[in-house]
């Protein structure tokens, strides 16, 4: 996914019911890093990026990139 914003981490977040605490654990990174990036205080790193995505895309959100109507997210279906 090229680009993940942090209103799409906010609305992932909101989706999953997970605090920021929660992400951080899952993505191994730190609170103040999902807070900051949430809070369009800095970019995340690339690598640092990735690790967000693959936490919430294991937790069941889809990243929808960016078209006419701009990035979205949604909840997967649950398989079976």
């Amino acid at each position: 996914m090229p680009l993940f914003t942090p209103e799409q981490c906010r609305a992932a977040r909101g989706l999953l019911d997970w605090t920021q605490e929660e992400l951080a654990e899952r993505a191994e990174v730190s609170r103040s890093t999902i807070r900051d990036f949430e809070n369009s205080r800095h970019h995340l790193h690339p690598t640092t990026a990735n690790q967000v995505v693959a936490a919430l895309e294991r937790g069941g959100a889809l990243l929808i990139p960016s078209d006419e109507a701009g990035p979205g997210v949604r909840l997967r279906k649950p398989i079976g």
